[in-house]
């Protein structure tokens, strides 16, 4: 008797779970198709949308002449970040168009560099000289500025020729995906042209 009772309340409780469910479900997902509008305004309360980041090590050395004759060399141990990703407030309605029901596709922006910077903990003076001949000519005080600034245009080449845009633009498509399928919408892609 016991094990009947038992079996009763498990089914009017896995009933009223299933019932409770559909009920949130209809609830939370409307049964018309989202505007274009819509989706646009959600993509863009993401801003960019930074999809990789790279973390590089270098080591940079630059030298410069002195008047009237020796040099100065410095060498850097450097450690980048290059952020990238794609613009989304560049995403217009006219980049948005329903293919059928629920289905749209999303012409997204190409992916492109967002930031690239040094990490300052990780950045060290390895070597500072000026040649022993000419000890009177003063050290340069933007030499380390300089090298700072051929390191960052380093670390972004080398995240270029690495690929940091093609995974950009594959995980900014997920991303997106992700989001309309939160909006019960199936998104599809295409690249748009650069602008």
């Amino acid at each position: 008797m016991a094990a009947k009772s038992w079996r009763t309340i498990a089914i009017v409780s896995i009933l009223a779970l299933v019932l409770l469910l559909l009920t949130s479900y209809f609830r939370v997902w409307p049964r018309n198709p989202v505007s274009p509008a819509a989706v646009i305004t959600e993509i863009h309360k993401l801003n960019q949308l930074v999809t990789v980041r790279y973390s590089i090590q270098r080591v940079v050395g630059i030298r410069e002449p002195k008047v009237p004759f020796g040099e100065e060399s410095i060498l850097l141990m450097v450690q980048g970040e290059v952020l990238a990703g794609i613009d989304l407030d560049r995403i217009t309605a006219r980049d948005v168009h329903y293919a059928g029901n629920r289905n749209i596709v999303i012409a997204v922006p190409p992916a492109r560099v967002l930031n690239s910077f040094l990490d300052e903990n990780e950045t060290k003076v390895w070597d500072r000289s000026i040649t022993w001949w000419t000890p009177w000519v003063p050290y340069d005080p933007d030499l380390e500025h300089k090298a700072r600034l051929q390191a960052i245009n380093d670390i972004r080449d080398a995240a270029l020729k690495m690929g940091i845009l093609d995974q950009a633009q594959k995980n900014a498509r997920l991303s997106i995906r992700d989001l309309c399928s939160a909006l019960n919408l199936q998104a599809s892609f295409k690249t748009r042209p650069l602008d």
